[in-house]
This record gives C-alpha cells, sequence and structure tokens, in this order.
C-alpha cells in the first residue's frame, strides 16, 4: 500500500488537574521513505491507560515525561505493510510501544511479533501489559490461597476485572469494587465475583466491606487508593497482602488527599504492602502468557473491551479512564484487521 502522511496525537500542553481536550492536538507528518533494515508498520490498535496521566506532569517517575509538542506514546498492535527487514515480512503483526499515531518506521527495535490467531485487541487487556500486571500483583505479592478473602478495587477496568477472575480461577473468595450497578452486576454475573460494592452509593465503605469480608480481607488488590484504602485497613487479616497496582483517584489531584489514615493497622497485623512497576519483571512475560492465555483459550478467562473507533478520538477514550466510561480494557480502533 501506498501512504504519505500520518496523523500523531501530540501533548499540546501539561494538565492541571484533570487533564481536558485542550490538552491534546493532532497533527500530521511526512511517511519517510525506507532504509535498508526497516519496516512500516500501521497501527490497527492502540492502548490508553491510567499511568500515561503521571507521564503527562513534569514530574520524575518511573517512566519518561511525554514532551509538550511531541507524539505520544504507548502500547499499539500493527502490522508491517511494507518491508526492508531481513526478519519482518509484510504481513507480520507487532506489538510497540509507538501508539497515538496511525504509522511509523522502524528498525525493528522493540517490535514484537504476536500470534495472529488470537484476537488481537486481547494483547492490549488480557495477554498484554493490564493482565500481565494483575497476574504478577495477585500471585507474586498476594500470593493467593483457597479460601482467602480477595478485594479488588476498580475491578471493572482492565486490570480489576482480570485479577477478579483469577482470583476465582484459584480458589478465593472474591469481592469487587466498582462505580455503578451496572458494573457491579456485571461483575458477580459475567465475572463470578462473590459479592461486589459500588461505592458511589455505599456511604460507609467500612460498613458496605464487612458484611462483605465477614472474615476479614487477606489480600486487596489496589488500583484507586483514597477512602477505600483506609477501610480495607481496618478488616485485614494477619499477614495480609496489599499488591499496589495504582491510585487512579490521586492522578489528577494536587495535592493528593492526606493519607492513609489507619496504616498503624498493618504493623500488629503484619501486613506486606508492596508496589510495583510491571516493566521490572519482563522475564516472567513468558511465564504468563503461559499460563493466562491458557485460561483464555480455554474459556476460563473472558475478555472485555471498550471500542473507541478513530485516532481523533483517542484523547476522549483517554478522558473517560477518569470518568469510569470503561468496562474492561479502554481500546482505539485505528483501522480493520484485515489492513
Amino acid at each position: 500500500m501506498t501512504t504519505t502522511s500520518s496523523r500523531h496525537v501530540v501533548l499540546a500542553a501539561r494538565p492541571q488537574g484533570l487533564p481536558k481536550p485542550g490538552d491534546f492536538r493532532i497533527e500530521s507528518a511526512p511517511v519517510p521513505e525506507l532504509s535498508p533494515g526497516q519496516v512500516l508498520v500501521r497501527n490497527l490498535w492502540m492502548s490508553v491507560d491510567p499511568y500515561m496521566r503521571g507521564r503527562m506532569s513534569d514530574r520524575k517517575s518511573y517512566a519518561p515525561s511525554f514532551e509538550v509538542g511531541k507524539p505520544m506514546e504507548g502500547r499499539a498492535i500493527g502490522r508491517v505493510v511494507r518491508s526492508t527487514h531481513p526478519s519482518l515480512k509484510e504481513g507480520a503483526v507487532v506489538s510497540s510501544m509507538l501508539g497515538w499515531r496511525e504509522y511509523f518506521v522502524s528498525s525493528g527495535e522493540g517490535l514484537n511479533p504476536v500470534d495472529p490467531s488470537l484476537p488481537l485487541a486481547a494483547y492490549l487487556g488480557v495477554l498484554g501489559i493490564p493482565g500481565f500486571t494483575g497476574w504478577y500483583g495477585l500471585k507474586m505479592i498476594g500470593k493467593p490461597k483457597p479460601g482467602e478473602t480477595l478485594v479488588v478495587s476498580g475491578a471493572a477496568g482492565a486490570t480489576g476485572s482480570l485479577v477478579v477472575q483469577m482470583g476465582k480461577i484459584v480458589g478465593c473468595r472474591v469481592v469487587g469494587t466498582a462505580g455503578t450497578d451496572d458494573k457491579c452486576a456485571y461483575l458477580t454475573k459475567e465475572l463470578g465475583a462473590d459479592a461486589a460494592i459500588n461505592y458511589k452509593k455505599a456511604g460507609d465503605l467500612l460498613e458496605a466491606l464487612r458484611p462483605a469480608c465477614p472474615t476479614g480481607i487477606d489480600i486487596y488488590f489496589e488500583n484507586v487508593g483514597g477512602p477505600l484504602l483506609d477501610a480495607v485497613l481496618r478488616l485485614v487479616n494477619p499477614h495480609a497482602r496489599i499488591p499496589l497496582c495504582g491510585m487512579i483517584s490521586q492522578y489528577n489531584l494536587d495535592p493528593p488527599d492526606p493519607g492513609p489514615r489507619y496504616l498503624f493497622s498493618m504493623i500488629g497485623n503484619r501486613v506486606l504492602m508492596q508496589g510495583f512497576i510491571i516493566s521490572d519483571h519482563l522475564n516472567l512475560y513468558p511465564e504468563f502468557l503461559a499460563e493466562v492465555g491458557g485460561w483464555l483459550k480455554s474459556g476460563r478467562l473472558k475478555r472485555e473491551e471498550t471500542v473507541v473507533e478513530g485516532l481523533e478520538n483517542a484523547p476522549r477514550a483517554f478522558l473517560g479512564l477518569f470518568s469510569g466510561e470503561n468496562l474492561g480494557k479502554m481500546v482505539v480502533k485505528l483501522a480493520p484487521e484485515s489492513t
């Protein structure tokens, strides 16, 4: 195929508080001719994720900040449409960290071929970073045992919805929290959660959690932060484990809320609370892919995506993460898979 230009999304301004549409801008640039050993990739799917909010700020973090006026980045799945590369042939499907754009030219560094027989969008969710993050946090930090109580915040989101299912697969009692009655029904009726709490309607979160966790909390998979963490800390059992995956309730606050206020309960209960960054553990990705890919193929694990179409709507999809518009993984479809 022939293309001479490609659109991309740039960071127009650093957000103050909650990002807004004006913080993004769509631009076009010529597509360069290929040099020997290069490929032209057309992105088919791209991911939007809460962690990207941190990269929009100019502060030190585990990932470099996006530059104002430069194209943003993120995980994407694309197809090689032109190639002078010795091993990446036309038609190959690859993952990259060069989302937020329609096309890109690459020497092949950072491109990883994926199995096109599996749903391509799954590589952005259940078989991608969200799934890997949930698997690692639950298995390696949470260390679940059959019969234990697992609470998952943000349980209807990309990572949370998978942790709910993984918890059930390994024999836990699973309680999820979400922000609508429909999402709570999805957790219990579709994903098999034993209980679900609408945190927006619950009022006193501690009193909402008590009946859902009659024997206390052994594992809390943290995606949200804020008052829910306070409530959980008052119900943790001895030797409970708390994988700290994210705190989306705090990302747009400046300054963040004070707290948590009940850390003292961790002392007598000998609780482990551990943060983690999944890029530190990429050596375990093959083990994850074998186990979770098997669950997906056998039907033990369900995948759910909220699909937004078109690069021009990628900023809207990203903003929707902070108002709970997604069920499961939020993805942006950029082109037909048959391209």
